[in-house]
Order: structure tokens, then sequence, then C-alpha cells
């Protein structure tokens, strides 16, 4: 029984990081119906995106260092612990108050990645941590190209109750499996929680995120959201000077900023960003009228099998980007997936009106964001103390959330300004596309030239340095002969 806990703990990790990004994207092809559905209006009910949004970008650093000093697994089992309460709410109610206090909830299960990554690390033989972490790295695009069809298809054919049912008992499920299959780690960093810390992240990230998601709608010069950007900038900057100052911190800025760490973050913010172009603008454009010229009028179920595979290609290549990683570092890794990236939108801008070509273009890219995504948690553990893997991580992914909602506000603002008239309607151009897979494509080019300049790994040079010295005894020896 042991040893079939043992075997079962990567899979039940994966499982939750799979669940955690399905709960991100169920709601999607909801959107649309939701206004009719609960009677409130559509800016209303797409705050059932943006809260979860807020609180994934809260929570994750913030219970990421709480893993580090009370147990990982204790934090992890809370978060998956949420996210079902989050998902039972949704299935027992309309009232679009509750709605989104719900989606606020399943926030939480942005942890989980960050906290598993960790217990990876603590729990596992180096020879298989690799792989493991990768994998783990993977759930995230996985699980959202998944979701995507699967909640479609369910909403197209049943209640969309049936949907948040669903969810609550694969939830439950992996909640229960997490408690019985995976071991707590011993590693702590103890000490006492940093909580102004973390009330002032909360706020700072807060007004920062609310500010990029609702520009859109509120105006981009609009007072509100000019007031959230000040505060963001002054709240921020408070927090950073009490976090240089505290005795225990949330964030160890210190080591945060060193290049080793920071430069990683970095690169995750931009590759966030580029990830998260391609699905979204896939999904617009397949689903434009033909009318258009190059739309093809694809239904929401249909647009998520397109959206499928490249979830697939991310499993199949978790284990490929390990061993490219324990062969020439991540840091390469991350170069090379964040050019393949770019080389997946040049497809793109070269040909956007054969569906076949769409699916090479978008799997392209899938196949960077594999290499990418598993390089990242990569290079942080080998750069921070085993005692705040979880924390550092966790920010880590909160760089590539902020990524993907800068991506989403700067798509947003590419096709709304390049639109025409299609049947009295306003629709995205083929142009206003490209330019959006420009954008993305330049950025992953920014981010391959941040990941050349990350430090290489003094543990992985002095590796190759000892094989070379022990090989060479025997390349003597056989010259000799």
């Amino acid at each position: 029984m042991v040893a079939l806990r043992d075997r079962l703990t990567v899979p039940v990790l994966a499982l939750g990081g799979s669940l955690m990004a399905v709960m991100q994207v169920v709601v999607v092809p909801l959107l649309p119906d939701l206004p009719r559905l609960t009677g409130a209006s559509a800016g209303a009910v797409s705050w059932m995106v943006t809260a979860t949004l807020l609180t994934g970008a809260v929570l994750n650093p913030v219970l990421g260092r709480a893993g580090d000093m009370y147990g990982k697994k204790k934090v992890l089992l809370i978060a998956l612990g949420m996210m079902t309460v989050g998902s039972l709410m949704c299935a027992l109610t309309s009232d679009i108050r509750i709605l989104i206090a719900a989606r606020a909830l399943q926030g939480a299960a942005a942890a989980v990645v960050p906290l598993s990554i960790s217990l990876l690390r603590d729990e596992l033989p180096p020879e298989r941590t690799g792989s493991a972490v990768a994998l783990m790295s993977s759930t995230v695009g996985i699980g959202a190209a998944l979701g995507l069809p699967i909640a479609a298809m369910v909403v197209q054919y049943a209640s969309w109750h049936v949907m948040f049912w669903g969810t609550t008992a694969v939830g439950a499920l992996g909640t229960a499996l997490a408690w019985w299959a995976v071991r707590e780690s011993p590693v702590r960093e103890p000490g006492r929680f940093d909580m102004t810390g973390a009330l002032g992240l909360a706020l700072g990230l807060s007004c920062l995120l609310l500010g990029v998601s609702q520009g859109g709608q509120w105006g981009w010069t609009s007072p509100r959201i000019l007031g959230l950007f000040i505060g963001s900038v002054c709240v921020l900057g408070l927090w950073w000077a009490q976090q240089l100052r505290a005795a225990r911190p949330l964030v160890d800025l210190k080591l945060a900023t060193s290049p080793r760490v920071a430069l990683p973050h970095i690169a995750a913010l931009l590759t966030g960003f580029a990830f998260y172009a391609n699905s979204l603008v896939t999904a617009q454009l397949v689903q434009a009228p033909k009318a258009t010229g190059y739309g093809l009028e694809l239904s929401i179920v249909a647009t998520g099998l397109v959206l499928l595979p490249g979830g697939v290609i991310m499993l199949l290549l978790s284990p490929v980007s390990a061993r490219i990683s324990a062969a020439r570092g991540a840091r390469v890794t991350l170069a090379l997936g964040t050019l393949v990236i770019a080389a997946g939108y040049g497809i793109r801008i070269i040909n956007s009106h054969s569906l076949l070509v769409i699916l090479l273009g978008s799997a392209v890219c899938a196949m960077g964001t594999a290499f990418s995504y598993s390089a990242l948690p990569t290079l942080i553990l080998r750069a921070v103390p085993a005692g705040q893997t979880a924390s550092a991580n966790g920010v880590n992914v909160l760089m590539r959330t902020v990524g993907q909602a800068v991506s989403s506000a700067a798509v947003a603002a590419i096709l709304v300004h390049h639109t025409s008239l299609v049947g009295g309607a306003p629709i995205p151009t083929l142009h206003g596309y490209l330019l959006a897979f420009a954008m993305a494509g330049t950025v992953a080019l920014v981010a391959c030239a941040a990941a050349l300049v990350i430090p290489a790994d003094p543990t992985l040079r002095d590796t190759r340095r000892a094989s070379s010295s022990a090989d060479a005894p025997r390349d003597e020896a056989f010259e000799g002969a």
C-alpha cells in the first residue's frame, strides 16, 4: 500500500494541477448566456472571470509562503478544498453575487502548482524530480485544453449547473487522493507570518490587475483606471520598503532580485503574455463569421477541439523538456521554448485562413510553451533555498498570471481598433489578428533574450566538469591502445 501511494504521488499532484486549470476555463463557454441565465448584466457576469484572476494572483505567493512555513501538503489541501467548495456553491445557485464569490474562492487553486512543485522537490529522488516538475508545469496547458471542449459540450447538451456538479465531484476526488497519496514535506522555514506584507501585496496586486482587466470596459484614461494604477504603484512601493525591513518577509526581495531568480521571473511574465495570446486569438479567429473572408464560423465545441491538440502536445513533450534541461540546462530549454513560440506565431502570420495551418501554428506554440513552462520552475528550484521553494515558485506563477492579464488587455486593445462591420456588427479584421500575432511573437523573442542572459547553473557546470574528468582516463587509454 505504501509503495502504491508513492507511485501515485506524481499523478495525483498532476491531477490537482489539471483540475485547477479546468476550473479557470469552465466558465468561458457560459459567458454569452450567463446574463440571461442569472438576470445580471454582461459587466457583472465578467466578474466571474475577473474574481478568479484577482484572488489567484493575490493568494499564490501568500499560500506559497504559508506552505513553506506550516506545511506544503496542509496548504495544498486547503487550496484544493476551497476550489471544490467554490464549485459546489456555483452548482447550488444562480445568484450572480454568490457566483462571483464562489469563483473568487476557486482562485485559491492557483497555488496548487507551485505547492506541488515544491513537494516534488522535497519528496522525490533527484533523478525523478526533473520529469515530474516538467509534467506538473504542463498541467496548466493540459487542463485548459481539456476543460474548454468538455465544458462546452456539457453546456450545450445539459444544464450549466450539471457542469459545476461534475467539477465538484472531481474536485472532491482530487482532494481526497491528495490527502491519501501525498506525503507532508519535512522541510520548513519557521518564523512569524508577515501579515502586513500579505495585506500590502494583496491590495497592490488587486489594484494593478483590476485596472488591467477592466481598462477596456471602463476606459484606459478614465479616473477609475488611472486611480487604480496610481494606487497600485504607491501601495507596492510601500510594500517593497516594508519587505526590505521585515525580519521574516513574505517575499525575500534580496533573493528575488538576484539575477538567477529575477530573470526567470521576467521570462515568466513575458512567456505568460506570449502563451495566452495563442489561445485567446485562435478562439476568436476560428469563430469569426465566414462573411469576414477569413473566419471559419466554428461552434464553441469545435473551437475547444481546435485547442485540444495543444494540451496533448504539452503532455507528451514534458519528459522531452526535462531531458533537455538535464543535459543542457533549464535556461537553454527556456530559450528554445520561447523561440519555438515565436516560430509558431510566424506560421500564423503567413497563413491564418486554413484550419490545418491554424492547427499547425497553434501546435507549434504549444510545443514552445511546454518547453518554457517546464524550464521556469526548474530554474527557480535550483536558485532558491529548499525552505523557500513554494513561495518563490508562487511568485513565478504570479508573474505568468500578470503576463496573461496584460496579454488579454493588449490583444483586446488591438482588435477593438481594427474592426469592420460584418452583418451590421463590428468584427475584428484579419489585419488586427496578424498584428496580435506579431506582438506576441515579438514578446516571445524578448523572453528568449532574457533566458539567454540567465546565469548558468553552477551545479550543472560542476557536473559536466566532473563527467569530463571521469571520461579523460578512458580517452587516454583508448588513444594509447
